[in-house]
């Protein structure tokens, strides 16, 4: 493990934290005049590819992980179906869609779901601050190129009519779903909360470990908090949508 971990763990908004979300952020500063300028049929190619990186960087990741963070032993906990892993799928399939309104399904996931998970797993990288040099340095990069993969999806979207939001949310409950089901046959073989997968931070078999969520599913139910979660994921992804619209989509969005 020499030279492939921190002497100290990396902390919350630590140099670590800060000085990444400041490489991203300039990092998309300067790419975005290039994007602007690019045509939509090469955009959807750099989604495309961005997604194929990011498929190799995930298989890359498994197999670290397996080796150097769980000693070769099985563990699913970094099981690539969480909400921000849907970006790599939606980025990576875009080309294989060859109408307007079924590719606008996975641009608004990428311009509004994606881009508020991605804000918030940057805001607050519980879970990506750890002790291995080459896992932080994935995990930062997978999530700033999430930003730009957002971008790109707005600037596609702006010019083009009927982009609608409802179709990105039916898409993030079947999203939802699967992952749901990838908990609940985890728990069923496992029965470990130390190996099993917890995809969306919605499984049934305990209480979530975001924060504040956490004490509603303690009091109120698992069940009950679930449903809150994942309607306030769709709430404020809604809200982005709105913002974008307002900002860059033309006047027939809804």
């Amino acid at each position: 493990m020499m030279g492939v971990t921190f002497e100290n763990t990396p902390k919350l908004f630590g140099i670590v934290h800060i000085s990444t979300l400041l490489l991203i952020f300039i990092a998309n500063i300067v790419l975005f005049p290039y994007l602007k300028a690019q045509k939509e049929e090469k955009l959807l190619k750099i989604l495309h590819f961005s997604g194929l990186i990011m498929l190799v960087a995930e298989i890359f990741k498994q197999w670290f992980c397996y080796v150097y963070v769980f000693n070769r032993t099985i563990n699913l906990w970094f099981f690539p179906w969480q909400l921000c892993s849907m970006a790599m799928y939606c980025a990576f399939f875009i080309t294989f869609l060859h109408k307007e309104k079924d590719q606008n399904v996975l641009l608004v996931f990428l311009a509004s779901f994606s881009l508020f998970a991605d804000i918030i797993a940057l805001a607050l990288p519980y879970d990506m601050l750890r002790d291995q040099i080459l896992l932080v340095i994935h995990s930062f990069a997978y999530h700033g190129l999430i930003i730009t993969q957002a971008i790109i999806a707005i600037i596609i979207l702006s010019k083009r009519k009927r982009v609608t939001f409802t179709p990105s949310a039916c898409l993030f409950l079947v999203m939802a779903l699967v992952a749901a089901v990838i908990n609940t046959i985890s728990h069923l073989i496992f029965n470990n909360i130390y190996v099993e997968p917890n995809m969306f931070y919605i499984t049934f078999s305990y209480p979530t470990t975001q924060p504040v969520f956490h004490d509603i599913a303690v009091r109120y139910g698992i069940f009950i908090e679930i449903i809150l979660y994942l309607s306030l994921i769709i709430l404020f992804s809604y809200l982005f949508f709105l913002i974008e619209k307002k900002l860059f989509f033309k006047k027939t969005a809804g």
